[in-house]
């Protein structure tokens, strides 16, 4: 078993369950988080297209028709960008075609686009039911 950690825009999130939902793998855990990769935040509104006016302006930053545009120089002090952190575990043979589909559908080819992680997996238990390992991620 693996578990896949994807963090993702925030827009993305809806495609994203879709197409795992198609995959078969509907099953996940979804937490809202903060992060910032090379750029620091200073991008922050073209990494996520939903980013509110207000957190724009606190970084100089001034909206524009499509996007918003650096008003200055990039900001002293990083900021953290509003992102959406996905898990899931799956079997060894199904981590190939949930990463080339989690890629399709978040790739936009601009900075924030997100990571993914896979992480081995020892063991799982449901609760519910003592069920072990694949049984209990079925």
């Amino acid at each position: 078993m693996k578990e896949i950690t994807v963090i993702i825009r925030r827009h993305k999130l809806p495609e994203t369950k879709q197409v795992l939902e198609e995959l078969d793998y509907p099953s996940l855990t979804i937490q809202s988080v903060d992060g910032r990769g090379r750029q620091r935040g200073a991008m922050c509104a073209e990494m996520d297209s939903e980013m509110p006016d207000s957190f724009c302006t606190a970084v100089k930053l001034k909206p524009t028709p499509s996007s918003y545009a650096l008003e200055h120089t990039l900001p002293k002090k990083a900021l953290y960008v509003p992102k959406r952190l996905l898990t899931i575990v799956v079997p060894d043979d199904a981590v190939s075609k949930i990463v080339k589909a989690l890629i399709k559908v978040n790739q936009t080819g601009k900075a924030g686009d997100g990571k993914i992680f896979i992480s081995p997996v020892e063991g799982a238990v449901r609760i519910r039911t003592g069920e072990k390992n694949g049984e209990a991620i079925a």
